[in-house]
């Protein structure tokens, strides 16, 4: 069954028992997003808005708010999909398994975009921007925001969906300096596909003509941010993906995605740039407004009866955690061709994504000596210097010679295996100086900051810590000590408040710490609330990897610099306390929360 619609996709749930309809009118402005984010925390399904405060428009969201869902709207094409993919990776697949591959070069070609011959559905009426849903997802954020958009631009050079780029970058309907129904704010960030297309423009003395969906059969959107491979475009992808081409037009020289449910064309104001933001986003903080472009709106486009496909953003996990889980899915037959040497890659959702990245890499250098990292370091590299996985903070990779079994999904037993080998005296990388995501304020400044990677391998080393000991001692100030996982140690610290005094705190301890017995505990976090920390796994990942930066916040026992080379000799300490310069965390309107609460007693959750 190809979804040629929003709508039909969304029919489809319904008529699966997926899909939760509310039918009081709800306000745009935090109501909303509060109500996906507790029907998404019960797990439960996609939610069709009946009616939306102050616009015409219903809308939709948390259609992808379980894999499970994920998986059921794309059950007809995702194996076949995986199977265009796998020929990819290695063609000769075809000849060693002809049965299995035989409509795969069919899928890729029978998926290219096709042009609307004559109506295009999208086109159907005109609207402006106040007549949208607007909504605003967290009580700071600096206006209204399109949360799920595609946006589209083109090659000023070779015209035509086959050298478009189609990415998700968040959209700013209103607030700051936009002026309502004629601009809106334009976010994007470092290593995306529309930053090749602006520096074309600037060169030349053309119209930077961008037009940003919305809605569309399901596979449009995860099309718009899935990492493909070269000469894949995403078009092409999202046709594969959705059992039907991807159908566009021209309209007044913009490019219309002609099954769309809306389309806000425009152009791109090259040399100027508008505050955007605040926004809540992905890593659980507001991103700051900083000066992005901002695009001038020549005509907002819909289709009859059309759905706003909206998503919340916020700590990990949220919606778009299926997102990475699809991918994964999609691409990981693809990774040793893309990292060679590399058997898996994971990019920890609960962290935020970027600042935490486990691998595990084969090490075949040199196999009749002494195990120590040597491969997974040209592996590591290579990680940092590719597409998005170069914007990872930190990076741990171990060796599969030394477990063969080793998981990097299965994270507290990765973590084991890395604290029963690593030495910190040889193991730790730094990275200084450099770029990190656009939405960590964690390091020296915007897109400033630092990377580690640290490299395992080895025979084990120690035995980690499965309790507190009662001979462990803290100086004054530090206090509560929990265990997060074995060997990891949260220590309650004092409040961070000028980085001088913060840094002669973390190297007291280290120093009394260092006629301590922790050989147990390679690892120590400082942080403002130890029992926070310890309560999950996914607190310490978020609260620990989002918090640091590994130039300025890793400490270690007995500390040392040979060669500009940084280690230490006894446990690792990261300061993961908040920071004066750190963007605010996200915390829900309480009487919001309240109301949703109320009013979702009325469907059973």
């Amino acid at each position: 069954m190809a979804y040629s619609s929003l709508r039909a996709a969304v029919q489809d749930l319904e008529q699966h028992q997926r899909l939760l309809r509310i039918k009081e009118e709800v306000d745009p402005n935090l109501e909303m997003a509060e109500i996906h984010r507790q029907i998404f925390d019960r797990q439960g399904p996609a939610i069709l808005f009946e009616r939306v405060k102050g616009s015409p428009f219903q809308a939709v969201s948390n259609l992808y708010g379980t894999f499970d869902q994920t998986a059921f709207l794309f059950r007809h094409t995702l194996e076949q999909v995986k199977r265009v993919i796998e020929l990819k990776k290695d063609p000769m697949s075809f000849l060693k398994k002809p049965l299995r591959y035989l409509g795969a070069p069919l899928t890729a070609i029978s998926a290219l975009p096709m042009k609307s011959r004559w109506s295009s559905p999208v086109a159907w009426s005109t609207t402006t921007i106040d007549q949208l849903p607007m909504i605003k997802g967290w009580p700071m954020d600096g206006g209204a925001f399109v949360t799920m958009p595609q946006v589209y631009t083109e090659d000023p050079l070779r015209k035509g969906p086959m050298n478009g780029n189609l990415g998700m970058y968040r959209i700013q309907l209103n607030g700051n300096d936009y002026v309502l129904n004629e601009e809106v704010g334009l976010h994007y960030q470092l290593h995306r596909g529309i930053g090749v297309h602006h520096t074309q423009y600037n060169e030349l003395d053309l119209p930077f003509h961008c037009s940003i969906f919305v809605g569309g059969p399901p596979s449009h959107a995860f099309s718009a941010i899935m990492p493909l491979p070269e000469g894949l475009s995403e078009l092409t992808f999202a046709g594969m993906l959705a059992g039907r081409r991807f159908r566009y037009a021209y309209r007044e020289g913009h490019f219309l995605s002609s099954d769309a449910d809306f389309v806000i064309a425009g152009e791109i104001l090259k040399q100027v740039k508008k505050p955007e933001g605040p926004f809540g986003d992905h890593l659980g903080y507001y991103s700051l407004t900083h000066d992005f472009p901002g695009m001038k709106v020549h005509k907002v486009w819909h289709r009859k009866d059309p759905l706003w496909h909206f998503t919340v953003v916020g700590r990990p996990p949220m919606e778009d955690s299926s997102f990475g889980w699809l991918i994964h899915e999609l691409v990981a037959p693809l990774t040793p061709q893309e990292f060679p040497g590399l058997k898996e890659l994971h990019a920890v959702d609960a962290a935020g994504v970027h600042p935490l990245l486990l691998a595990i890499g084969h090490e075949r250098y040199m196999p009749f000596r002494e195990r120590v990292p040597e491969e997974i370091l040209t592996i590591a590299n290579r990680i940092l210097g590719t597409g998005q996985t170069s914007l990872a903070k930190f990076l741990f990779i171990a060796a599969s010679d030394d477990n063969p079994q080793l998981d990097t999904h299965d994270i507290p037993h990765f973590f084991q295996h890395v604290l029963e080998r690593v030495d910190w005296s040889r193991d730790l990388h730094f990275y200084t100086k450099t770029t990190i995501d656009t939405l960590d304020y964690s390091g020296s400044g915007w897109n400033a900051g630092s990377k580690l990677v640290v490299a395992c391998r080895g025979e084990k080393k120690r035995a980690l810590a499965t309790e507190i000991s009662g001979d462990w001692s803290f100086p004054e100030g530090f206090s509560d000590p929990q265990l997060c996982l074995p060997g990891v140690l949260a220590l309650q610290a004092p409040t961070f408040e000028v980085e001088s005094v913060a840094r002669a705190q973390a190297e007291d301890l280290c120093k009394h710490l260092k006629h301590v017995d922790l050989d147990s505990v390679p690892l120590i976090i400082l942080t403002d609330d130890s029992r926070f920390a310890a309560r999950t796994l996914n607190n310490w990942l978020w609260s620990t990897f989002t918090r640091a930066n590994p130039s300025h916040d890793t400490y270690g026992v007995e500390a040392f610099i040979e060669n500009k080379h940084w280690g230490c000799r006894g446990p690792l300490v990261i300061d993961a306390r908040k920071k004066p310069h750190h963007a605010p965390e996200l915390v829900p309107d309480a009487d919001v929360q309240k109301k949703v609460e109320t009013l979702l007693k009325g469907y059973g959750y």
